[in-house]
């Protein structure tokens, strides 16, 4: 084309546009033959060394062999001193051309730890030497394992809602790194602190943890807590995130014993002397009793009150859970007329308060002792006793002409009237309590005498109850599914919902597999008081299980059965589909999917975490830690994103709580390079006088357009090399002459690229 007019008009363009990759070239070297030699074999090392390696896994290296003359040289066989070395390639019998070199594959799979080491004898028929020895060596070490220090925690006594910590190691004790993943605990009483998840211990390193136990209600509680994480089985930290790795786990067990606080109290709550003759002194006992879970201290025990005093107490006092000591309370009136006053007992508890009664008795009058009688609750139909004395406080004697008792069930006896008593002498007699029905009942003893209270009155009391009655809540409890091996505790109240006291004295357990504790027999129950204990559930074998408690106890309901059902089941298994991905080719660049599923079989299945050796290989369609019901099944993907071209393998390991393991997919696939294209451009040459031309391309039809040449092209051609596949680019192209002026654009022409 004529390029004089381009100054107006531009030169017209034409395209060729050859697609396509680059081929390379071989070139063939030939030379002249020679006479054949004697055969001599040469080995590129003496010795190798395989450096450390996990027992289990496996190392190789690579030496060579080459044919040093111009004969054949035919290797026939190997041998190793040592199990643990071994040729895997290239098999023998083996023919080396002359000059020809071979590489042989030595794998290293240590089976015990230590340093081990051997030889291997190469056998051929070469001239120089028909037996090459290959020193090996190497050093095996055992791939991580979890340990705690103590393998056993015991908290002893903690009270209900309070908390007690012990302090645990966890060590690694193989010689790769462990990744420790999660921690559980199989009672919630006990919690684990102090470990932040995942952490990584290499060899022999430790980390220190703490199990807190915080018991919920009284009893003995038991438990464990585990640690779970994956052993490297590479000793290159470097290498960590992508090498295979085994499950290894370490558990503490722990127990407790949760009880409720000491509590304090007297039995009676209030002390009564009734006329006591001024100038002696009466005593009466009240006996104190820990109805807590406990020990209590009683620290002081102060009385006030003019007359009244405490002994028989030394202090300080501690008593036990369930046991009772005794305080002696005296009274000696100094004055005729009534006093009142109270022991005030100091406990770890709290304060215990005794009120305190008595009257001084004159010379001359008769006095009872004590003045008034409580005889507390008394369980309708029974008979209950109490002594009174009678007092001659005058200084001449004096006659008991009659007594009576008043109020419903109130009598007495052991009084034969008249009753004649000397100057400071006593008598006795008995008053009973008999109610016919529940509900408080207050009477009196009314005694007439010669003395100078002609009239003394005694005050009585006291309350009807009805029998007590052994009730539980539930009467029957169904663990349900319970995995084999793993303990599960349901709690089981007693409750006397009866007016008086009972006693439990018998509490038989029966069934496999099931045990209780908190319940100590015998117990006494108070009216409407409550015991809580537990019943667990802890199956050795898979399949229905049922037991029963039978209580033996006083009160209206003396045998009590508790019916108990649960269910042993297998530990959960997991499969994985499909065992092996394969991705064919896939372009640099662009990414491939493959679908597969874990499946739950015998019991559900917690997958908590997925590791993949190689990062061109992710997972993904499944949030972890996902839990799996047994008989489901839950989907994920693997997708294969190449970055460089050449085969690619790798694994991607599942961990889980699952009893069969471990769980892995293997996947392979192959990176391939995308094709190179290139644009092809040529034009009619400039009929004017020109330097060159200027080749300018666009994304959009009609510019802008940037230069691609960085200087005028002096040719009617021109090639480019920087295009993208998948692009559609648009070519001008314009003259330029010596004074760098340059003419109007050509006309467009339009290159569409392939897609990779």
């Amino acid at each position: 084309m004529d390029l004089s007019s381009c100054w107006d008009r531009g030169a017209v363009l034409f395209l060729l546009i050859a697609l396509g990759a680059m081929a390379g070239c071989q070139g063939v070297l030939g030379g002249n033959s020679s006479t054949p030699q004697s055969g001599r074999l040469l080995a590129g090392s003496s010795s190798l060394d395989f450096g450390t390696v996990v027992v289990g896994a496996s190392k190789t290296l690579t030496v060579s062999l080459t044919n040093a003359s111009t004969a054949n040289v035919t290797i026939t066989s190997s041998a190793a001193s040592n199990a643990d070395f071994k040729i895997t390639a290239p098999a023998f019998p083996l023919v080396l051309a002359a000059g020809q070199s071979s590489n042989l594959t030595v794998a290293f799979t240590p089976r015990a730890v230590g340093q081990p080491s051997g030889k291997l004898a190469i056998m051929s028929d070469a001239s120089n030497d028909s037996e090459i020895d290959l020193m090996v060596g190497g050093k095996a070490v055992a791939s991580g394992k979890l340990a705690t220090n103590p393998a056993a925690v015991t908290f002893g006594q903690v009270r209900v809602g309070q908390s007690q910590a012990q302090k645990a190691t966890l060590t690694n004790s193989g010689g790769t790194s462990v990744k420790v993943t999660q921690a559980s605990a199989t009672n919630a009483a006990f919690t684990l602190s102090g470990l932040t998840l995942p952490t990584t211990l290499a060899p022999g390193q430790s980390a220190t943890f703490s199990v807190t136990f915080t018991p919920k209600s009284s009893g003995a509680v038991n438990g464990s807590v585990s640690l779970n994480g994956s052993a490297s089985m590479t000793t290159d930290d470097a290498q960590e995130s992508n090498a295979e790795s085994t499950p290894t786990s370490a558990v503490v067990t722990v127990s407790g014993n949760g009880t409720t606080p000491g509590q304090i109290s007297a039995t009676p709550s209030a002390l009564s002397f009734g006329n006591v003759p001024v100038g002696t002194t009466q005593s009466q006992t009240a006996t104190l009793t820990n109805s807590g879970g406990s020990s209590a201290i009683i620290s002081q025990a102060v009385a006030s009150g003019t007359g009244f005093s405490v002994s028989a107490l030394t202090l300080p006092l501690t008593v036990s859970a369930g046991q009772s000591a005794t305080l002696t309370v005296a009274f000696a009136p100094q004055a005729s007329g009534s006093a009142t006053g109270n022991v005030v007992l100091t406990t770890s508890t709290g304060t215990l308060n005794i009120p305190l009664s008595g009257s001084g008795l004159a010379a001359g009058s008769l006095g009872a002792s004590p003045a008034s009688v409580n005889f507390g609750s008394v369980q309708v139909g029974s008979d209950q006793t109490r002594t009174i004395t009678l007092t001659n406080g005058s200084g001449s004697s004096i006659t008991v002409s009659a007594a009576s008792a008043t109020g419903g069930g109130f009598g007495l006896t052991g009084l034969s009237l008249p009753l004649t008593l000397a100057a400071g002498q006593s008598a006795t007699f008995s008053a009973s309590f008999s109610p016919t029905a529940a509900a408080s009942v207050n009477g009196n003893i009314t005694v007439t005498s010669t003395a100078s209270n002609s009239t003394l009155s005694i005050t009585l009391s006291g309350t009807g109850v009805t029998q007590g009655s052994l009730a539980a809540n539930p009467t029957s409890i169904n663990f349900g599914s319970v995995q084999v091996g793993v303990a599960q505790s349901r709690s089981e109240t007693l409750t006397n919902t009866g007016g008086a006291s009972i006693s439990v004295s018998q509490a038989n357990l029966t069934g496999a597999g099931f045990t209780i504790n908190g319940l100590n027999v015998p117990t006494t129950l108070n009216a409407g008081q409550s015991l809580t204990f537990n019943v667990v559930f802890t199956p050795a074998a898979s399949g229905s299980a049922s037991g029963g408690l039978a209580l033996t106890a006083t009160g209206a309901v003396p045998n009590l059965a508790l019916s108990f059902t649960g269910t042993g089941t297998s530990p959960g298994q997991l499969a994985i589909s499909p065992g092996t991905f394969s991705f064919g080719n896939v372009t640099v660049g662009s990414t491939q999917n493959k679908a597969g599923t874990l499946t739950a079989s015998g019991a559900s299945v917690t997958v908590s975490a997925a590791t993949s050796s190689n990062a061109e290989f992710t997972l993904g369609g499944l949030s972890l830690p996902a839990t799996i019901a047994a008989g489901q099944s839950a989907a994920f993907t693997v997708t294969f994103a190449p970055q460089a071209s050449g085969a690619s393998s790798g694994s991607i390991t599942f961990t889980s709580n699952a009893t069969n393991g471990p769980f892995t997919a293997g996947f392979t696939g192959s990176g391939i390079a995308a094709p190179q294209h290139s644009v092809n451009l040529s034009w009619n040459a400039s009929t004017s006088t020109v330097t060159g031309y200027n080749v300018y391309r666009g994304s959009q039809t009609g510019g802008p357009y940037v230069a691609v040449n960085s200087s005028p092209d002096p040719t009617t051609s021109y090639v480019d090399n920087s295009v993208v596949g998948g692009q559609t680019y648009y070519y001008v192209v314009t003259a330029v002459d010596s004074s760098g002026t340059e003419s109007v654009y050509s006309n467009q022409v339009q290159a569409v690229i392939p897609s990779p």
